[in-house]
């Protein structure tokens, strides 16, 4: 009999990088798909930027840049005319758009970091039961009509709508099928005369949405007119009065499929837990199903490394169902919300358009919806795991703004995020002008003391009094304002970029609180000194 420490069935995007995170973090992960090869096409096609901002916190943005196109904006009409505009340059992340590729693209792009890391697929095998006990879950697992057993301590379902996983932990689904089928095709569009860096809906009859993939190709999303209608005749019917003329060349993958709008009741029963369309399942009409998957595997996978690797009490993955299923929540509410509005009688199209226009010609609407759109108005302070912070932004549970600019000790520029993308809790201490230098140093060393590289792996010291003094990093003092620095502030930024606590007072003490809260002992943490290097 295997013995692993994690289980991971599933090798989709949610699966790929969970046993990626798990890798880089010294866990031992057996990864089971039932394909017996990668999937060789995909209908899923928009990362939106807090994806993009997750790669990019890998070290792999660069080959998924390469392979996909910007979709900066999405453009909705109907009735002939266009209703608004959703600008991603409103967003506030450091890439204002959407990528669109073909999820099968995403998924190589993981599985080379997978294998870069250590790790690989077990294909053309499947999850055939489970038996938990206290001390582990017994697996039987099945390829090429043989079975086997592996031994493992937790086990993750990455494994789709019909989880596996979910069925046999016995975890039912809250929600509703959406009755009206979709389809999709791909394709070129000679002659087109927009942008092709955006994506374009069209909520007439039949209702239309058109993403634009690399080389100038487009994949469209459609609701049939009838169960065998002509799929490019479907579309060429809505788009004409916008774009009379227009035809398609070399249209391939067309495909005809439902979907659910679904979120499991709970993310974990005893060591079973799930995550991705496993966990939640959406509406495709704002492409949140596959990022929301990503997400799900960075916020689970430091928090089940963490226990897998004996550093914390198994308490810590109760937070990963509090802090993503509300998420999941509010993205199939909206996706529902959405899809229903696409199909509606001429009284009620009417009426939406209205408040499509009122909304989009409002400022703060049209901010909203920019930030939405790149999912990054997720916010966990409500998390067990999270220390209740004040009134100051950014507060606990959220992410730091970015761009923010450092200046490290030898005066070169770099970027705060270069010193907490890192696999463990980074401690950063920040002083405005009005703190002695010597100060800051003080609180640093003490701080330092009681950490020993295993729960924080780094302490970072920036002062608003410029780089150099006593060796710290400077911040420029509107970057001071920006973060709310009034005295000394220690924020600690969790593994997948959010602040695990903000506090202006008794650092130490709210340190230990925090550690205490994810279910350790005393911080465990190393100091580094800020260099250039580290900065980068």
């Amino acid at each position: 009999m295997t013995d692993v420490a994690v289980l991971v069935v599933g090798a989709g995007p949610t699966g790929l990088l969970l046993a990626a995170e798990l890798k880089r973090r010294n866990v031992d992960v057996l990864l089971i798909d039932a394909h017996d090869a990668p999937l060789a096409w995909d209908r899923a096609t928009v990362v939106h930027p807090r994806s993009i901002e997750l790669f990019d916190a890998l070290g792999i943005s660069e080959p998924l840049l390469a392979a996909g196109v910007p979709q900066r904006l999405a453009r909705i009409h109907s009735h002939g005319a266009l209703l608004g505009d959703i600008d991603l340059s409103l967003s506030g992340s450091r890439y204002p758009f959407n990528l669109g590729l073909s999820e099968e693209v995403t998924e190589r792009i993981l599985n080379d970091h997978l294998e870069a890391l250590g790790g690989s697929v077990t294909r053309a095998t499947r999850l055939v039961d489970l038996a938990e006990d206290a001390d582990g879950v017994t697996a039987t697992l099945e390829s090429g009509g043989v079975q086997r057993q592996v031994r493992a301590r937790w086990v993750v379902g990455c494994d789709g709508f019909r989880s596996t996983v979910r069925t046999l932990a016995g975890i039912g689904q809250e929600g509703e099928a959406i009755e009206e089928p979709w389809a999709v095709f791909d394709a070129t569009i000679p002659d087109w005369p927009h942008t092709h860096e955006a994506n374009f809906a069209f909520l007439d009859e039949p209702p239309v949405i058109l993403t634009s993939l690399p080389d100038r190709r487009w994949r469209a999303y459609l609701r049939p007119s009838a169960q065998d209608s002509d799929l490019v005749a479907d579309v060429l019917a809505t788009l004409a009065p916008y774009l009379p003329g227009i035809r398609f060349a070399d249209v391939t993958n067309p495909t005809r499929f439902r979907c659910h709008s679904k979120v499991a009741q709970a993310y974990r029963a005893g060591r079973l837990l799930l995550a991705g369309d496993a966990a939640h399942t959406c509406s495709p009409v704002q492409g949140h199903g596959m990022n929301s998957g990503l997400q799900d595997a960075w916020n689970l996978g430091w928090k089940l490394a963490l226990v897998a690797n004996g550093l914390c009490a198994d308490s810590l993955l109760d937070s990963y169902e509090a802090e993503r299923r509300p998420v999941a929540q509010k993205i199939v509410a909206s996706g529902s919300e959405a899809d229903s509005a696409m199909l509606m009688n001429e009284a009620g199209r009417l009426a939406r358009n209205a408040a499509i226009r009122d909304a989009f010609s409002d400022p703060a609407t049209r901010h909203q919806e920019a930030v939405a759109e790149a999912e990054l108005d997720i916010d966990y302070g409500a998390s067990p795991i999270v220390v209740p912070g004040g009134i100051l932004l950014p507060t606990a549970g959220q992410a730091l703004p970015a761009p923010l600019e450092i200046r490290p000790a030898d005066g070169m520029r770099a970027v705060l995020r270069g010193l907490y993308h890192r696999p463990g809790h980074t401690v950063l201490l920040v002083g405005s002008t009005t703190v002695a230098v010597a100060d800051l140093t003080t609180l640093q060393q003490a701080l330092s003391a009681q950490m020993d590289g295993t729960l924080f792996e780094a302490s970072f010291a920036l002062t608003a009094h410029g780089p150099g003094a006593h060796g710290h990093a400077g911040i420029d003092p509107s970057t001071a304002d920006r973060l709310g620095i009034g005295g000394i502030t220690l924020f600690v930024v969790r593994p997948d970029g959010y602040l695990g606590l903000r506090t202006e007072d008794d650092h130490a003490a709210a340190l230990l609180a925090y550690a205490a809260r994810l279910g350790a002992g005393a911080p465990a943490a190393a100091a580094v000194e800020l260099s250039a290097g580290t900065a980068a």
